[in-house]
């Protein structure tokens, strides 16, 4: 009954946001997908799903990567687990600057960056590609693979990036000098 309560639109502000903190889940993530939802509720939602995202079962956490909303996929995308990244990189709410900024963050994972990388979806995307190659934390062999797609100007800004690998800078200047 709170649920509907919530996700009518016809339930005053102060109503939905008293009713939001005793939905479940499933039931956060439907209300904070909503347009039909105050934003206020909708912030609210969001908010919650991320506090109890720690307390959530890896079925759960897959389940609400699929649906969530930016937000809150946000840090599901950091989930060490690579099935919840994958779940995350085929939701439709998803966008390139969304992943383009999560790949700079110095907290990103190795599940995030192999996932762009074998994804069908993400992994033509010049931004993506891009961004692996200059994150430190890439596994050598995704990033090595992405700097053959490079540009000649990225590839001058990845051989003199001093915060890369060794290696990384070798290939991107012997790239560069072959082409």
């Amino acid at each position: 009954p709170c649920r509907s309560v919530v996700l009518s639109p016809r339930a005053s502000r102060a109503l939905a946001l008293k009713l939001v903190g005793s939905l479940f889940w499933r039931d956060l993530a439907d209300v904070a997908a909503s347009p039909r939802v105050t934003a206020a509720a909708r912030v609210r939602a969001e908010a919650l799903l991320v506090d109890y995202m720690e307390d959530l079962r890896l079925g759960d956490r897959i389940t609400l990567a699929k649906i969530a909303t930016g937000p809150v996929l946000a840090r599901l995308l950091e989930d060490a687990d690579a099935r919840v990244v994958e779940a995350g990189l085929i939701n439709p709410r998803l966008r390139e600057e969304d992943l383009a900024g999560a790949l700079r963050k110095d907290t990103v994972t190795r599940a995030l960056i192999e996932g762009i990388s074998a994804s069908s979806r993400w992994r033509d995307r010049y931004s993506l590609r891009l961004a692996i190659v200059l994150q430190p934390r890439s596994p050598l062999a995704v990033a090595l693979a992405q700097v053959t797609a490079l540009l000649p100007r990225d590839l001058d800004r990845v051989a003199a990036d001093e915060g890369l690998a060794p290696l990384v800078q070798l290939a991107a200047r012997r790239v560069a000098t072959g082409r």
